[in-house]
């Protein structure tokens, strides 16, 4: 895989690795000659062994690099995602790693929190709110399932940030809107009575009244941007992962949000840009009946 510029997709891989060296050569590590694999360092205060997966979401993986290499480039060219019995028959590992190496995928596709809010002056911000989960008449019982509410702030021809909220109010969405979006933006959203307040902290506010079959007016007040986000991410729910836990729905919102984010690159670029996300970030396993640490 190569890209415009005739880097190879790994090449940020290899540039991580030349840099790791460099670094262990000036902290004067001492290198385990014959006695453990290539590529491994051992710590002359610690004492112990690492490598240049220390630090990483890779870390004590067992998964060989090649495949986490393939399995980022998956991630990152499909656009509706790729599902974690995906991975597990095409990279030949179990299902259980599979799923763990894609949620440690996606924590490297989290943005830095210091990029700065979306907007700005004379700029416009779309923000609407869907809704996952399935549907009472496709279930035996009819019992009402839970739907779990995904909030999507999308600047017009810029980023999206997709945050998972557990309810639509004007109380739990202004701290969300005042943090992620400049106040000198434009705000443009439905006809929900939850952002008409809100609109009065920024430059201006539209809306649409879906409910009375508007949907554009003037080819400047719509919904449209993040209508059309949404579309793919629910077709990526509903045809790839068909079942997403409240517990683990940010982190898919973040992955979509990544690609959408990076849409204007190639699909190697943007596995480059994932890859070096990784640097800085752990997740580690934990079984789903045990409690979590406060």
């Amino acid at each position: 895989m190569t890209v415009g510029s005739g880097r190879s997709a790994c090449a940020v891989w290899t540039d991580w690795l030349r840099g790791f060296r460099q670094t262990v050569k000036r902290q004067e590590a001492r290198y385990i000659g014959k006695s453990t694999r290539p590529g491994v360092y051992k710590c002359k205060d610690c004492r112990k062994p690492f490598s240049v997966t220390v630090g990483t979401v890779f870390e004590r993986s067992h998964i060989p690099l090649n495949k986490w290499l393939l399995a980022t480039h998956l991630m990152a060219a499909s656009k509706k995602g790729m599902s974690a019995h995906q991975l597990h028959r095409m990279l030949d590992i179990t299902y259980k790693s599979a799923w763990f190496m894609a949620h440690r995928i996606r924590e490297a596709m989290t943005p830095d929190t210091n990029s700065g809010p979306i907007g700005g002056g004379n700029k416009v911000v779309e923000i609407d709110e869907t809704y996952v989960g399935g549907r009472a008449k496709n279930r035996a019982t009819k019992p009402a399932p839970k739907k779990h509410a995904v909030v999507s702030l999308v600047e017009r021809d810029g980023k999206i940030a997709s945050l998972h909220v557990a309810n639509v109010t004007a109380k739990t969405l202004r701290p969300i809107i005042v943090k992620h979006v400049d106040r000198a933006s434009y705000l443009m959203t439905d006809e929900s009575t939850v952002y008409p307040k809100i609109g009065t902290e920024f430059g201006g506010h539209g809306r649409v009244n879906h409910s009375a079959g508007e949907y554009v007016r003037a080819a400047f007040w719509h919904t449209n941007t993040v209508e059309n986000y949404f579309s793919i991410f629910k077709r990526g729910i509903i045809g790839v992962y068909h079942h997403v836990s409240e517990a683990h729905l940010q982190r898919y919102a973040i992955e979509f949000d990544f690609r959408y984010n990076t849409r204007k690159i190639s699909d190697a670029d943007r596995a480059e840009l994932a890859l070096e996300g990784a640097r800085g970030k752990r997740l580690t396993y934990r079984r789903t009946d045990e409690a979590a640490h406060a």
